[in-house]
């Protein structure tokens, strides 16, 4: 039974939505970010860069996040952003060159993350967890919601059609020729419907913002510990979520790419790969995989389809299916060497959303040795994994859609 619950959102004016509302901050290049905040003084990014302002770009984690919380005091003062008055769902859609995507933004609750209701795929670094925990602890509110997924259902699927009839609260185009659109849930009868629909799911699954929900958590444990009068209803128990079918989510592929061979010559390591697969020399020509099992290798020049020998790998649980702890399991640990995945130097991640072309620039301009493309893991593969309590290798998914910062604020 997952608990979600409608909100008093913090949220731009409609007449500076498209002003305010940004990209995560990784997304922007140097120049893209620069470009922003000298020529936009309502862009969220001068919240989250506030250093900016005073021509410092590097301060401190207690400077910036002390500062972080006095810019977004500052856009509430000057009327950029206002509270709403009552609480609601909101219902945004994002509708791309090739996809739309609508779902409800709701606060979700710490309660469910601890009991397995909200579950998680991929593990967190405790450092990441720690800083973040320490950013919102300071700052005071959740700018980006943790994108959620959920078997498709009809109920909520028709409360949002309903709304969808009506004019919405924003509708706006970015400079990636994204259209942005939100509605207010706020009719107590759909506020209900919609709050009972997802009691009767058993479970939530996180697509895309582990850290963001792991640190929200820890976050209210520690606040709950320094509260006598806890309850467990106060705002620090939730987190704000982006709650999508996950019919409408896209999942694409992470490239792995390597910097050295671990000590084994071009031919040395070819004979390594032998003992696992299949190894076709595809010379010039791209090659993506077609089939599960199946891997894309550039190496000194040349493509390579790498396809398992079945009889040569143990299939034991779901996660030995996979194709990243496949890949992990018999050539990444016993033959380059890289054990520690999460934290090895000697390997880079690249999400694929092209032809894999990339696979080759990445190692003819001598950066990498060698790099591996493979298909993208489905949903169902996910949550099979996640139910039976296993998690991914890191960089497994490229979950879309990528969501903006600034559109709904959640305060705790």
């Amino acid at each position: 039974m997952a608990i979600v619950k409608p909100f008093k959102a913090v949220r731009p004016t409609r007449d500076k939505v498209a002003l305010v509302s940004s990209k995560s901050y990784d997304l922007y290049s140097t120049k893209e970010l620069e470009a922003k905040l000298n020529f936009n003084p309502f862009t969220f990014l001068h919240i989250i860069n506030p250093g900016y302002k005073y021509h410092k770009q590097e301060i401190s984690d207690a400077q910036r996040f002390k500062l972080v919380h006095n810019r977004y005091l500052e856009f509430k003062e000057d009327a950029i952003f206002t509270e709403d008055s009552t609480p609601n769902f909101y219902i945004y859609q994002k509708k791309t060159k090739n996809n739309t995507y609508c779902g409800i933004i709701a606060a979700t609750s710490v309660e469910d993350y601890h009991n397995n209701i909200i579950k998680k795929h991929e593990d967190t670094l405790r450092k990441r967890e720690l800083l973040f925990e320490n950013y919102l602890k300071n700052t005071g509110f959740n700018a980006e919601p943790v994108l959620l997924t959920y078997p498709d259902n009809d109920v909520i699927k028709n409360v949002i059609k309903k709304y969808k009839q009506n004019r919405p609260e924003y509708e706006f185009s970015t400079s990636d020729k994204d259209l942005h659109l939100l509605w207010l849930v706020n009719n107590p009868d759909d506020i209900n419907t919609v709050t009972e629909a997802f009691k009767n799911i058993n479970s939530l699954y996180i697509a895309d913002g582990h850290h963001r929900s792991t640190s929200s958590c820890l976050l209210a444990e520690n606040i709950a510990k320094q509260n006598p009068n806890h309850t467990g209803k106060e705002d620090y128990n939730y987190f704000m979520s982006y709650l999508l079918a996950e019919s409408q989510l896209n999942i694409y592929e992470f490239n792995r790419f390597i910097k050295d061979l671990n000590g084994l010559s071009v031919d040395e390591f070819l004979i390594e790969l032998d003992a696992f697969f299949k190894i076709e020399n595809k010379g010039q020509i791209s090659f993506k995989p077609k089939e599960k099992h199946q891997f894309s290798m550039y190496l000194n020049g040349d493509f390579y389809a790498l396809t398992l020998r079945k009889s040569a790998y143990e299939f034991t649980d779901s996660l030995s299916y996979l194709d990243a702890q496949i890949l992990y399991t018999t050539v990444l640990k016993p033959i380059l060497g890289i054990d520690d995945i999460r934290n090895a130097s000697k390997i880079s991640y690249s999400q694929n959303k092209s032809d894999g072309l990339e696979l080759k620039s990445a190692v003819d301009s001598h950066d990498f040795v060698v790099s591996f493309g493979m298909l993208a893991t489905n949903i169902n593969e996910l949550k099979e994994i996640v139910d039976a309590g296993l998690l991914m290798p890191p960089k497994t998914t490229y979950i879309e859609p990528k969501l903006r910062s600034g559109l709904t604020i959640y305060e705790f």
